[in-house]
């Protein structure tokens, strides 16, 4: 059947949730740079994942392959970067 084909939009509940864990992850985010310029280590890189953390789970809720690969890149990157 044609419906069961084609994707249905996240509930609302979902876009909600989205919506709540893009902000809180992009200002976690934002925090991580400002320790990056003050050089607060090691909270610079525990706020970077954990705002990775949160855009990753936004990309799961909203089925984007794009904004999935772009933090599961990163979080391969900082892994690498932290046990170097």
């Amino acid at each position: 059947m044609l419906s069961d084909a084609v994707a249905q939009p996240a509930s609302r509940d979902t876009g909600q949730i989205a919506f709540a864990i893009k902000w809180v992850a992009s200002i976690i985010q934002v925090m991580g740079y400002t320790a990056t310029a003050f050089g607060w280590t090691p909270w610079n890189i525990y706020l970077f994942l954990a705002g990775l953390i949160g855009w990753f789970a936004v990309g799961v809720l909203w089925n984007d392959r794009a904004i999935i690969l772009i933090h599961l890149v990163a979080l391969g990157a900082m892994v690498v970067g932290l046990a170097n």
